[in-house]
């Protein structure tokens, strides 16, 4: 199993929020680069990123420092956040990203993920953000209709191979990730699946890397010292 430490980008910095609730916002650096050069010490191989800005807001105010993390790094970097049309994909993948993650577009626009996926293949993952049992979109803002094993089905369909699932009532809060739903989900599906949301200790790590995920996301946990990075990194492989 892969670990993906988290940056999550506002206003420039690194910061993480409780739940995707953009009021309850803690910074955890004014230097994104700095922090994903940290990462890369603790011998970490893979980064995820997300901009929350553009999340919101459908736009890629922070490209140029993800541009710059991929340039300093060179680690395989994923990002999401705002990525909605097919100008937006080429201008991460030209910038050096290595895989994309569709959100919001991935529900309201079928035929650009089609697109994504047939021009980027593997370079296009998608990002199932779960409340309530229905999808959310727009930054975790607004609750869709589909429900989860309807959006797999559908994934699975499109030859989507990457899908990045986030229980947002775990994220951030450090309660433990949805074990159950990720034993679910890797019994159902082929596909490639990453846990996002309260990963918040070593023996979260473990019973995830247990299932044969494809990977999780430590976020909050490395930040706050309730993970050692390195340590996860060993127990994942």
């Amino acid at each position: 199993m892969i670990i993906f430490p988290a940056i999550d980008l506002l206003g420039r910095k690194a910061v993480r929020l409780l739940k995707g609730d953009y009021s309850q916002v803690t910074v955890y650096s004014d230097s994104p680069v700095e922090v994903a050069e940290k990462i890369k010490m603790l011998g970490a191989t893979h980064l995820h990123m997300v901009d929350l800005d553009g999340a919101k807001y459908g736009t890629t105010p922070n490209m140029d420092i993800v541009a710059e993390v991929v340039e300093k790094t060179g680690l395989f970097i994923e990002i999401g956040g705002g990525i909605r049309n097919m100008d937006t994909v080429k201008k991460y993948i030209d910038a050096g990203v290595s895989r994309v993650i569709l959100g919001t577009a991935a529900i309201c626009d079928e035929n650009f993920l089609k697109e994504a996926v047939n021009a980027y293949g593997g370079k296009i993952a998608v990002g199932a953000d779960v409340k309530d049992g229905k999808i959310a979109v727009k930054g975790w803002l607004e609750k869709s209709d589909v429900t989860l094993d309807e959006f797999f089905m559908k994934m699975q369909k499109l030859a989507v191979k990457n899908i990045i699932c986030t229980d947002i009532s775990r994220d951030g809060a450090m309660r433990g990730t949805n074990l159950e739903l990720y034993r679910e989900l890797s019994a159902k599906y082929t596909l490639d699946i990453t846990a996002s949301g309260g990963v918040s200790s070593i023996d979260d790590v473990k019973a995830l890397a247990a299932m044969n995920l494809y990977g999780a996301i430590i976020g909050k946990a490395y930040y706050t010292g309730a993970v050692d990075l390195s340590e996860a990194i060993g127990v994942a492989k």
